[in-house]
């Protein structure tokens, strides 16, 4: 399964396929066939899983100032673009990188991320992840030291859209 995201600042119409079409004005996602007047995201999906083994999922997370997202891992690859503010995503694996409004990345699946939010302005990102079929409706984010579980999640998410592939 591989994901691209490609944007279209002037507008998209989508035939029906494995796509999520994100409308940034109006902050909703749909899957497949779209039509979105001003800019827009689209998460192009290809070498899908047979039917009924994998969902798609866009959600919106927001994050207030100084926010953190303790070290933690997701069952499923994803592409996050920010929508405003600013995170720092730190693999452990080198320099962290800061992302800003427009700038996406990728996780793969089981990626550990500490994610550190702008301490002066509030954050936010939109989106896709693509899912076993057994986490389709639940909270996916799974902290790498148990004992973050029991912290301050300051960061909220926002599920757009989730439907099976």
């Amino acid at each position: 399964m591989s994901i691209e995201l490609v944007e279209h600042p002037g507008g998209v119409e989508t035939r029906p396929g494995s796509h999520v079409v994100y409308d940034l004005e109006a902050g909703e996602a749909s899957l497949g066939a779209a039509q979105v007047a001003g800019p827009a995201l689209v998460w192009e999906l290809s070498g899908a899983p047979g039917p009924g083994d994998w969902v798609v999922r866009c959600d919106r997370v927001d994050f207030p100032p100084g926010g953190i997202a303790y070290r933690h891992v997701h069952p499923g690859p994803g592409i996050r673009r920010i929508l405003s503010g600013a995170l720092t995503i730190d693999r452990g694996d080198g320099e962290p990188r800061t992302y800003r409004e427009g700038e996406s990345w990728h996780e793969g699946a089981d990626d550990p991320v500490l994610a550190t939010a702008s301490a002066s302005e509030d954050t936010a990102f939109v989106r896709v992840m693509v899912l076993p079929a057994e986490w389709a409706g639940r909270r996916t984010i799974r902290y790498v030291d148990p004992a973050d579980e029991d912290k301050p999640r300051l960061q909220r998410a926002a599920v757009l859209l989730e439907v099976p592939l």
